[in-house]
């Protein structure tokens, strides 16, 4: 690969760590291996590996709770994402601040059963402030800056949570 060239996965480490985030539960998985691949050459985001999305999940809800700061979590696709459902749930009751970014299948193979493929918009909807997709590198940017600008905190006016955002 081309030293100059980046791959999604690092565009998302570097917004990450502009936005002060320094440190990221999960599991390694391979549908997230450009963003694990950005956190070792940046050295700037520090990845602590959970053994379970659950408990990945539950570490970074526990981190929003201690710090004040969004805490994040990275699991893969399918059941990494059922399994972080809980923390994320915990997070939306609690009104953590939490993000959960996830693994997401391939476009050429989006909405046709594909292996672990399931609509994150609607799993997550009702226990998120927000749930997007990335379908395009160059939107990550703008992508990550809302996550981080959206109302994560509590509010009188309505109910602090979770954001949650995958990428493929």
């Amino acid at each position: 690969m081309d030293a100059n060239l980046r791959t999604g996965g690092h565009i998302l480490i570097e917004q990450l760590a502009l936005h002060n985030a320094d440190t990221v539960f999960g599991v390694p998985g391979e549908s997230f291996l450009a963003a694990l691949d950005g956190m070792y050459q940046s050295q700037r985001v520090r990845f602590i590996n959970a053994r379970h999305e659950g408990g990945a999940a539950m570490m970074a809800d526990a981190y929003g709770k201690l710090t004040g700061r969004p805490g994040i979590a990275f699991a893969t696709r399918g059941p990494g994402a059922t399994n972080a459902s809980a923390g994320v749930h915990v997070a939306f009751q609690d009104s953590t601040p939490m993000i959960l970014l996830l693994g997401q299948v391939g476009r050429d193979t989006m909405e046709r059963e594909a292996f672990q493929e399931i609509d994150y918009r609607q799993m997550f909807g009702p226990m998120s402030k927000w749930v997007a997709q990335i379908d395009d590198a160059r939107r990550i940017p703008e992508f990550i800056s809302r996550l981080f600008h959206c109302d994560l905190g509590p509010s009188r006016t309505r109910r602090a949570g979770a954001a949650r955002g995958h990428a493929h």
